[in-house]
C-alpha cells in the first residue's frame, strides 16, 4: 500500500482483503433487508446486523463513529436505518416499521484491518409504486456511476454519469449533493470525495489500486436536506421520501470489481457491456 496525492493505493492482496470485508457487509445487508417487515423496530434490525458481524468475526466501522475524546456523540448503531423522509444516518431506535415504508440500510464492517461499506434501499411490506420507482432510479444511477469508472478516467466521470442517469429517468428526482461517495481502505472515509454530480474529465485520475464508494441519494421532491437535533439524522426539508444505494468498487487491469456485490458485479456489468475484472484468489 502507498499513497498517491493523498489517495491510498492498495496492492492486489489488500484488495482481496477488502473483498472479504465487502462480503461481510453484503451478508449483513441481505439479512437486515429480509428482517425489515412491518412491526419490526429499527433497534431490532440493528441487533440483527450485530449478529451477522459477530458471526463473521468482524467489527463495526459505524458504531461510535465520530465520538469525541470522552467517547460521546458517536453513532449509536452498527447500521444506519433511514425511513421515508430520512435520507441518511438514521439512528437505530424504537421506531417501528409500517407497511409501505421505504427503508435505506447503510452498513459497514472491518475485517483484518480493512473496511467495507455498502447501502441499499428496500420496500417494507406492500411496496408503494412511487417509492419503488425512486429506489430503482437510485440503484440505476449508482450502477451508471460505477460503469463510468475505469483506469485512466477521472473521478468526475462518475458524478457526471450519476447525474445523467437521473436526468434520463422517467420523472424528476432530487439529487442530494451535500453527501457524497468516498475513498475507502484502512479507514472508512478517505480521499477522494466521489460527488454525484459534475463534469466528466475533472478530478483525480483513477488508477489501479484505488477503492471507491459510489453512493447516490435521491429524493421524490426537493433535494434540500437538514440535520436533526441528534446531529446525525439527515432528512428532506420538504418531507419527501429518499433512497440511498452504495457499492464499494475497484478498477483492476481487466475491468471493474464490485467488492460489496456477492457476484462481484458480474451480472450488472455484463448487461451494461462493461468489462468485469475480479482478482483471482
Amino acid at each position: 500500500m502507498f499513497r498517491r496525492r493523498g489517495i491510498e493505493i492498495k496492492t492486489d492482496d489488500e484488495l482481496r482483503a477488502m473483498r472479504r470485508a465487502g462480503l461481510v457487509v453484503a451478508d449483513m445487508l441481505d439479512t437486515v433487508g429480509r428482517a425489515a417487515r412491518p412491526g419490526v423496530s429499527l433497534r431490532e434490525l440493528d441487533a440483527v446486523a450485530r449478529e451477522v458481524l459477530g458471526r463473521h468475526g468482524a467489527r463495526s466501522n459505524f458504531l461510535d463513529y465520530g465520538a469525541d475524546a470522552r467517547g460521546e456523540g458517536g453513532f449509536a448503531g452498527v447500521v444506519c436505518l433511514s425511513v421515508n423522509e430520512v435520507v441518511v444516518h438514521g439512528m437505530p431506535d424504537d421506531r417501528v416499521l409500517a407497511d409501505g415504508d421505504i427503508l435505506s440500510i447503510d452498513g459497514g464492517a472491518i475485517l483484518d484491518g480493512w473496511h467495507g461499506d455498502s447501502a441499499r434501499t428496500v420496500q417494507v411490506g406492500t411496496p408503494r409504486a412511487e417509492r419503488a420507482a425512486l429506489s430503482r432510479a437510485t440503484e440505476e444511477a449508482m450502477w451508471a456511476g460505477i460503469a463510468a469508472a475505469h483506469v485512466g478516467g477521472r473521478i468526475g466521470d462518475i458524478g457526471a454519469a450519476v447525474e445523467r442517469s437521473v436526468e434520463d429517468a422517467d420523472r424528476p428526482y432530487g439529487i442530494v449533493v451535500d453527501y457524497v461517495g468516498h475513498g475507502i481502505g484502512t479507514a472508512m472515509h478517505q480521499e477522494p470525495d466521489v460527488p454525484n454530480v459534475g463534469r466528466a474529465g475533472r478530478g483525480p485520475r483513477i488508477v489501479r489500486g484505488m477503492a471507491l464508494c459510489v453512493e447516490p441519494m435521491l429524493t421524490l421532491g426537493d433535494a434540500e436536506v437538514a440535520v436533526l437535533d441528534d446531529d446525525w439524522t439527515v432528512v428532506t426539508v420538504d418531507g419527501s421520501s429518499a433512497s440511498h444505494w452504495e457499492h464499494m468498487v475497484t478498477c483492476t487491469a481487466d475491468g471493474l470489481w464490485v467488492m460489496t456485490a456477492p457476484d462481484g458485479g458480474e451480472e450488472r456489468l455484463a448487461a451494461m457491456g462493461v468489462p468485469f475484472g475480479p482478482l483471482a484468489d
